[in-house]
């Protein structure tokens, strides 16, 4: 029987889990900004080797916040190490460890034996992996094995990070089909870029005061997708922003949203997009569990 292990990546906003994901998986898997938990999700992500399967599961970035959305995205990444066999206990190096980062390593102590910690960024001019790796020591001391150095976006130490979770995966079932590499559907994954899009351009003016709502979708006679999604945002002047002087910016959103679709499916995407106004969607619990999870 092969190994197989469902692996958490943990850590704090923008320590690197999403990059770290889609280098791990070689394919854009999670979407990357640099707005502080962008992750609104456990997403997956699927690698197989001849030793057997991971599936990685990135997670929302732990931030102490009262904030209704914030509380729940805590709540996501909290769930998740309940569900994993294996946990990725991701370190910024170019950070100074802090309040934030003590409460993560406490919330995350009692899964020490299933812990790997990596401390991320060491290809950083500001890197100090000395400090992170102290750091883990004194806070997680049950930690088995030694912390590994790595760098997501230069795919630095990922062979000997998969080596050691490969190592101690559990024997198992292989839960997807070898050529998969992420379990989302078509429609979440769509959606997630566009927001991608939506947030690089606009993360000055409202990085999380949206999201991207579903319409509609059909198969045109070309083999194509045609799908209608709305970009919701809080008030009318952010309206105005995504819309862009003479519908610049929406366009450029849904331009640069196609060109990344082109690589993920074997079929165009064509999008329509439109912009909602919903005052109050931060504060609908229904609507954050539809789009939290």
């Amino acid at each position: 029987m092969s190994k197989s292990a469902f692996v958490a990546i943990v850590g704090r906003p923008s320590a690197g889990k999403s990059t770290l994901l889609n280098a791990l998986c070689g394919a854009k898997v999670s979407i990357v900004s640099p707005v502080p938990q962008t992750t609104r999700n456990t997403v997956k992500g699927i690698i197989n080797r001849k030793e057997g399967q991971l599936v990685f599961l990135d997670t929302p970035g732990f931030h102490i916040s009262e904030k209704k959305l914030n509380l729940k995205l805590k709540t996501v990444a909290v769930n998740a190490l309940n569900d994993a066999d294996l946990i990725i206990y991701l370190i910024d190096a170019t950070r100074e460890p802090g309040s934030e980062e003590e409460q993560l390593a406490a919330a995350i102590k009692p899964f020490s034996a299933r812990i790997v910690a990596a401390v991320n960024k060491i290809d950083h001019k500001d890197a100090d992996a000395d400090r992170a790796e102290a750091f883990v020591k004194e806070q997680l001391p049950a930690i088995s094995g030694t912390t590994i150095r790595i760098s997501a976006r230069e795919q630095q130490g990922l062979d000997e990070l998969v080596e050691t979770l490969l190592e101690r995966a559990p024997e198992g079932p292989l839960w997807y089909p070898e050529e998969y590499y992420t379990d989302q559907d078509p429609v979440f994954r769509i959606a997630e870029i566009i927001r991608e899009k939506a947030i690089l351009h606009t993360r000055e003016e409202l990085p999380h005061a949206l999201y991207i709502d579903y319409q509609d979708s059909r198969k045109l006679n070309d083999g194509s997708l045609e799908a209608q999604f709305d970009i919701v945002v809080e008030r009318d002047s952010q309206k105005g922003i995504i819309i862009g002087k003479g519908g610049s910016m929406i366009r450029k959103i849904r331009e640069e949203a196609e060109a990344d679709l082109a690589e993920i499916f074997d079929y165009p995407v064509r999008l329509r997009l439109q912009v909602r106004v919903d005052p109050s969607w931060k504060h609908d619990d229904k609507r954050l569990d539809s789009l939290i999870y």
